[in-house]
């Protein structure tokens, strides 16, 4: 009954929708995505998903930063399809394995936790991989940030990438460009590269990610020159040459648990802590523009990052009878 009432809701939003705010077309699909997919089959699943994320932030500050994190990892491989909660079973490898993810990505627990709750409220309705939009822009709300409707249908992986976690997610060393091939690879541009590495403004960051910039950036035994030296003796005093390399350190050390702009203001400033951030602003006349504009313009980094959280969700989902919905996000359905 749940199924045919969404499909029916879907025909209606072609219809009446207009593409330009509550109908967002998918990347690399024939579905669509909508804020109202819910509505009938599960009316309270964004109250349900908003009330456990604020949950978590007052236990763990952190766990904003993780949740958008972790949206942003699985977008990036094989779309969102919530591959990236998949544990490893049977012909399944685990993206939690990659480069990327191990000893870094968490929020699973959290993750588990909503959907539990939802499949109380609403049995084999909401995907995993909706939890995992909605979490991101409740996190983004409730440090301060931007809101959006988060268009919603999209349906769960049955499998996961090892490979494309490890190859198609950016990396704090990869090159300007590098990253950006990155994001074009996924129907994403410049503005959406800048806008969305704003999300830099909460979380932290391990001392292995950046140890280069503060010894050896260029393999020349010295520092990375577009860090500010003030700050790099800073950092040294817990991300020594060698060891410490789980050390955490704010991504944005003058408000980390507020979303606001001063991760530009600090990028401007050459206090950007990953190499991956600070070339926003030394590597391309384009993008460091735009770092600038968001310094000086909270409204127009929070306008186009919503935007841009957008884009990024639409990125090749699983519509219609395509993938599943799991009943538990860490294994198919079929596992039980």
């Amino acid at each position: 009954m749940a199924k045919s009432l969404n499909i029916f809701i879907a025909a209606l939003s072609l219809i009446a929708l207009s593409p330009l705010c509550l109908c967002s077309k998918a990347y690399g699909t024939g579905g669509y995505l909508f804020p109202q997919f819910y509505d009938h089959s599960c009316p309270k699943a964004q109250e349900i998903v908003q009330s456990i994320v604020a949950k978590a932030f007052a236990q763990d500050p952190r766990m904003p930063a993780s949740l958008l994190r972790l949206h942003f990892h699985d977008c990036f491989v094989k779309g969102c399809d919530a591959s990236i909660l998949l544990d490893s079973s049977g012909t399944i490898i685990s993206e939690k394995r990659s480069n990327p993810n191990r000893n870094s990505a968490r929020g699973f627990e959290l993750i588990e936790e909503i959907k539990q709750a939802l499949e109380q409220e609403c049995p084999e309705t909401v995907s995993c991989a909706d939890i995992l939009a909605l979490a991101a822009r409740d996190s983004t709300v409730i440090t301060g940030g931007p809101s959006w409707e988060v268009p919603l249908g999209r349906r769960d992986a049955r499998g996961a990438s090892l490979s494309g976690s490890n190859n198609d997610i950016p990396a704090p060393n990869n090159t300007f460009q590098t990253i950006l091939t990155k994001f074009k690879r996924q129907g994403l541009d410049l503005v959406d590269l800048v806008s969305l590495s704003g999300s830099h403004t909460i979380g932290n960051s391990r001392c292995t990610s950046f140890r280069q910039r503060l010894y050896n950036q260029s393999g020349n035994g010295k520092p990375d020159l577009t860090l500010s030296q003030y700050y790099a003796t800073l950092l040294r005093k817990r991300c020594p040459r060698s060891g410490g390399d789980q050390n955490l350190f704010f991504l944005d050390f003058v408000t980390p648990f507020k979303f606001d702009n001063h991760y530009f203001k600090n990028l401007v400033m050459y206090k950007g802590l990953l190499s991956s951030d600070e070339i926003l602003f030394t590597k391309n006349r384009e993008s460091k523009e735009l770092v600038k504009l968001y310094a000086e313009n909270q409204e127009a980094f929070f306008e186009q990052f919503a935007k841009s959280m957008v884009k990024m969700g639409n990125i090749s989902p699983l519509t219609g009878v395509k993938g599943e919905i799991r009943r538990i996000c860490r294994r198919v359905n079929h596992a039980y």
